[in-house]
């Protein structure tokens, strides 16, 4: 409903305290994924309202970090991140199918290489590479 869920909502009112005032999740990373049923389905807001909740936290949002596909006479519904999203993982699952047919295998491929984005961002920033880099520019 162009929202996270309620459930999401007050998953994240409950962090206030004590995570909030502590600061217990700053510098940790974070990254968003959203479904629904409608090519849109307002998915953008959803992930919009998760990096500004990462933020607050003090959290390193990590992004899609890939091209948008389908955006050429010559893609197709199979191309990865086919519904073109940057901040985050955006699929689409009909309504009528199980979770064996949805979401499509482009949408699927497209959380596998996202996956291993924020696996190869956790891996970096546990070894320090980012710090590293950042203290020598």
């Amino acid at each position: 409903m162009g929202s996270g869920s309620a459930a999401l909502k007050a998953f994240m009112e409950e962090t206030l305290r004590p995570r909030f005032l502590e600061q217990r999740w700053k510098d940790k990373l974070a990254a968003g994924f959203t479904n629904s049923a409608g090519m849109s389905g307002d998915k953008l807001l959803t992930l919009q309202q998760l990096p500004g909740f990462a933020a607050q936290h003090g959290m390193i949002w990590v992004t899609l970090g890939q091209l948008p596909g389908w955006q050429t006479s010559a893609g197709s519904s199979d191309d990865e991140n086919r519904l073109a999203s940057f901040l985050g993982h955006m699929a689409q699952s009909n309504s009528d199918q199980g979770p064996d047919l949805a979401p499509p295998a482009s949408d699927r491929a497209t959380a596998e290489r996202f996956g291993r984005r924020i696996g190869e961002a956790a891996h970096r920033w546990t070894r320090g590479e980012v710090s590293a880099a950042a203290a020598s520019s």
